[in-house]
Parts: structure tokens; C-alpha cells; sequence
């Protein structure tokens, strides 16, 4: 486990904020404590720093998973965010959908969001920016990108996507074999 260099802090903060914006900060100074990302087989995991101190002990080989896993790098250096790290996104999202509740389970299935199941989505959201995907309930299922704006998302034919799927919790059933 090692900490991020300088590209890859700039691509994982690239990717965050599209999603939480200046937040981003609010993250690693926390009122609990400081926390940090560190890197282990291309995964990045976001960890206090007490635990970060314990995990010094266990060797590298041995070392399955710690903290919360956000995501991981691919091999050509791109940073795909894990749906483990939508409880950090979600309070702190700049962008948000809201879906109708008989959306809700094709979303979660894996399917985009089209304008039909549109319940709600915040003003002024620009074309391929990222939002966190929220129940009518307020309850975050996952997150994706805008494919149409607030004002194209209006005028728009209601089997049109207004949001691309990037990660849902239905993953956690459909991928579970796979997830760290």
C-alpha cells in the first residue's frame, strides 16, 4: 500500500469532482479525523490515517483489502469510481436525479435512466456532468452522467436517456463475486 503520486492524485481528484465539486476537501479533513487514499493493486482505498498506522504491520502479499474501496485504475491510467464510493459522494453532491419509484428497479438492474422514469433533477445541471442518482425517498442508488441538460431534459421525448448509469447498488448482487 502506497500513496498516490502526483498523476494519479490528479486523475482521482479529476474524477471526484465531477461529482462533489470543492468538496472534495471535506473528504480528507474530516471532523472524526484526517483521511487519505492510498494505492494497492491499482486500487485506490480511502482510510484514516489511525488505520493507516495499524495496516503498517501486515504484510504487503497479505494485505486483501482496507478502508473503503473508491475505485481502481485501469491499465491505460484511467480511474473508474466504484459504487463503494457512493455513501462519501452522495452527501456532498453538487448534481442530483431523483428517479419515479417504478424507475428505481430498472436503474438498479443496470439500465440508464430515461426521461420517463425522471422524477426530479437539479437546475442548471450541464450535459455530461456527473450526478448521484436518488429515490423519491432521498435514498442514493447510485450515480451516472447527464447526457441532457436541465433545460434539454424538458423538452426531450420520454424514452430518451437524460442519464448515462455509471455504478448502482444493484451491483452489489449482480457483481458480488467481484467486488473488494
Amino acid at each position: 500500500m502506497r500513496p498516490l503520486t502526483e498523476a494519479e492524485t490528479r486523475t482521482l481528484f479529476e474524477k471526484l469532482g465531477r461529482y462533489i465539486g470543492e468538496n472534495i476537501q471535506l473528504l480528507v479533513d474530516r471532523p472524526d479525523g484526517t483521511y487519505c487514499f492510498r494505492l494497492h493493486r491499482d486500487r485506490v482505498y480511502y482510510l484514516s490515517e489511525k488505520l493507516l498506522k495499524v495496516a503498517t504491520s501486515i504484510p504487503r502479499d497479505n494485505l486483501v483489502s482496507l478502508g473503503t474501496c473508491f475505485g481502481k485504475f485501469t491499465k491505460s491510467q484511467k480511474f473508474r469510481l466504484s459504487v463503494m464510493a457512493l455513501d462519501f459522494l452522495a452527501p456532498y453532491a453538487k448534481y442530483k436525479v431523483w428517479v419515479k419509484p417504478g424507475s428505481e428497479q430498472s436503474f438498479l438492474y443496470g439500465n440508464h435512466v430515461l426521461k420517463s422514469g425522471l422524477g426530479r433533477i437539479t437546475e442548471n445541471t450541464a450535459q455530461y456532468q456527473g450526478v448521484v442518482v436518488y429515490s423519491m425517498a432521498d435514498v442514493p442508488l447510485g450515480f451516472g452522467v447527464a447526457a441532457k441538460s436541465t433545460q434539454e431534459c424538458r423538452k426531450v421525448d420520454p424514452m430518451a436517456i437524460v442519464v448515462f448509469r455509471q455504478a448502482d447498488v444493484g451491483e452489489y448482487v449482480r457483481n458480488e463475486d467481484t467486488l473488494t
